[in-house]
């Protein structure tokens, strides 16, 4: 099953709920880059995946996500010692395309079908959240959504799909750090009636009106903690999520 990627539009931090900061933000599925899963037959005494990741198993926004669905189905535990989790890597890691959340959704879609536990996507939305904040965008399979929250709330957009160019890097670009960076030195929320308008205002037109920096409030942070991105940002060319991938629109 294919795992696709993800860009944000638009990236705005509207507060903080304990350590996580709460978003509002588009979301727009890149289906030209994507991972590949499938379940093998192979007999283990452990859950294994296999795949080129740079993280141990336990790491991995699968295995958090096989844990918490095995923690309440224990079938899911028994299929997995008779199978294991293929996965062809293709979308960068730590490069805002949110590959580990999608990857973590695909995972939990496959397994409630393959095993008939018959989760609604809300059921599997809620699951996903304790994985990650992009996992429930991934579950519902909009192509483009407005999400508020830490993740949680995730609304369809309905607008033409997009037809992007991602300028991908070397540049790993950790998640926690820039947040924290945003909080530390950056920090700043934007008011609610000025999110409700990007909200009304279709992803085409919003990368036309939007600078870059002005489009992601983490735009700063990333280029601050990973200064090598300054070679690579271009005034056309926008940053999602906390980086370090660039995009645009093709006819721009």
């Amino acid at each position: 099953m294919k795992s696709y990627a993800k860009v944000n539009i638009f990236l705005k931090i509207t507060g903080t709920r304990d350590n996580y900061h709460e978003i509002a933000s588009r979301f727009v599925l890149v289906n030209k880059i994507f991972d590949s899963i499938d379940f093998i037959e192979s007999s283990s005494s452990i859950f294994t995946i296999d795949g080129n990741f740079e993280c141990s198993t336990k790491q991995n926004t699968i295995y958090k996500a096989y844990k918490e669905l095995s923690n309440e189905f224990p079938s899911v535990e028994e299929f997995f010692m008779s199978h294991k989790v293929k996965v062809e890597k293709n979308i960068p890691t730590s490069a805002g395309l949110g590959g580990g959340s999608s990857n973590a959704a695909t995972f939990l879609l496959m397994t409630n079908e393959e095993l008939n536990l018959g989760l609604s996507k809300n059921e599997l939305a809620d699951i996903g959240l304790k994985v990650g904040a992009d996992v429930p965008f991934f579950i519902y399979g909009y192509n483009s959504a407005n999400v508020r929250g830490i993740g949680e709330i995730v609304e369809a957009y309905d607008e033409n799909i997009l037809d992007l160019e991602l300028i991908t890097t070397d540049i790993k670009c950790d998640t926690a750090k820039v947040f924290k960076t945003f909080r530390n030195d950056f920090f700043c929320v934007t008011p609610l009636d000025e999110i409700e308008q990007l909200f009304e205002i279709d992803s085409e037109d919003l990368l036309q009106k939007l600078k870059p920096v002005e489009a992601n409030d983490l735009y700063e942070s990333a280029i601050f903690l990973c200064p090598t991105l300054k070679d690579l940002a271009k005034e056309e060319l926008f940053l999602s999520g906390s980086g370090s991938t660039f995009f645009k629109m093709i006819n721009i």
